[in-house]
């Protein structure tokens, strides 16, 4: 342009210039706030890079753009996609809330299956294909258009499972080639690979942004321990029941407040989540559980014999006694609740062993 850049080359470059410089700062802040231990510093600096622009936002009225804060912890934001259309706003969230929860569990294989961010089938099994039919069975019907992490290297057996219902997303640590061979017929699947598992003790920083303001807090790292768990009733759990509580109280802290999980042999077969009255909750997941029971020619026994978790204590013994009707044996909440006594009362009365852990799951 005779020899110069033209004003509108320049606001481009110093645009590019001056973010750059901003994030370089904002990582010196960054790092003296952490030589200083100040958690949450007087001034907040946030930067990430742009990795993607979105189709739409949550609905197609709204524009939306995904952004990574270049740590590495293995999820969405590190995985590599192996095939599949563009994710979209949606199925980021769920994906990571999907990777998020089966990241809780290392022993055995696992699989969780998410839809609209809450878990709609979570199982452990002897092998990853048996820990997906677990998963799948607590309620296929949600499970249609859901999202499906695994906590191990995916196979061709359980890929063939996998491709017979209709998902959005999979991720996993890995895939072997087979297993991307089965799903490489499903055009449309998005099929994620990550290199490893998140530490679901990890620490980290979540932000939020409110109208005005950001809400800013380490995540929920919070792991009990078998130890830890104080028994509050007459009964005391069996062996098998405290290895299902503690399945359940990891599964139900990542559904959405308030929370009620029925687990048994490994697997959730009820989930009640989001509701304004807790005792709501218990009457959904184990209604949801009779359903899921009767479409599989199981009557409505899947609760019998089953523990249940609340992500918080119950205020009143009502949702404890929704939990006894629907037959379970167990229960395992936080509690310090001001009606305590009465609800421990109540499970002595129904010979329910109970567990306190002393913390709490809420998530909003």
């Amino acid at each position: 342009n005779a020899g110069a850049t033209t004003v509108e080359t320049r606001r481009v470059l110093a645009a590019k210039a001056f973010a750059r410089t901003g994030a370089y700062d904002s990582a010196i802040s960054s790092w003296f706030a952490g030589e200083l231990g100040e958690t949450f510093p007087q001034r907040l600096n946030v930067s990430a890079e742009l990795k993607q622009t979105l189709r739409y936002g949550e609905n197609p009225h709204q524009q939306a753009a995904f952004y990574t804060n270049g740590k590495n912890r293995p999820g969405v934001a590190t995985a590599t996609q192996l095939q599949g259309k563009e994710l979209s706003f949606n199925n980021l969230n769920d994906t990571d809330a999907a990777f998020e929860l089966v990241s809780e569990f290392d022993e055995k294989p696992a699989v969780a299956i998410i839809k609209h961010a809450n878990p709609c089938g979570v199982a452990e099994g002897d092998s990853l294909i048996d820990a997906y039919h677990k998963a799948l069975s607590c309620d296929p019907v949600s499970a249609f258009g859901g999202i499906i992490a695994v906590n191990r290297t995916l196979d061709k057996q359980t890929a063939e499972e996998i491709a017979k219902l209709f998902a959005e997303v999979v991720i996993c640590p890995d895939a072997d080639d087979a297993a991307k061979e089965v799903l490489a017929a499903k055009k449309n699947l998005r099929l994620l690979v990550t290199g490893g598992m998140a530490d679901p003790e990890g620490e980290d920083m979540t932000l939020r942004s409110l109208a005005g303001g950001y809400l800013l807090q380490n995540r929920d790292a919070g792991r009990v321990k078998r130890e830890e768990l104080k028994v509050v009733t007459k009964r005391k759990p069996s062996e098998a029941e405290l290895d299902d509580l503690l399945f359940a109280f990891r599964v139900g802290k990542h559904v959405k407040s308030n929370a009620i999980v029925y687990v048994k042999d490994g697997k959730t077969v009820g989930i009640g989540a989001g509701q304004m009255s807790r005792v709501d909750s218990s009457r959904i997941a184990a209604w949801k559980a009779e359903e899921a029971g009767k479409n599989a020619g199981e009557g409505d026994l899947r609760t019998q014999g089953s523990v249940v978790s609340s992500d918080a204590f119950f205020p009143f013994a009502d949702g404890l006694l929704a939990a006894v009707k629907a037959g379970a044996t167990a229960v395992i909440q936080p509690g310090g609740s001001m009606r305590d006594e009465e609800v421990i009362a109540a499970a002595d009365e129904n010979d329910i062993a109970m567990v306190f852990t002393g913390m709490r799951h809420f998530r909003h």
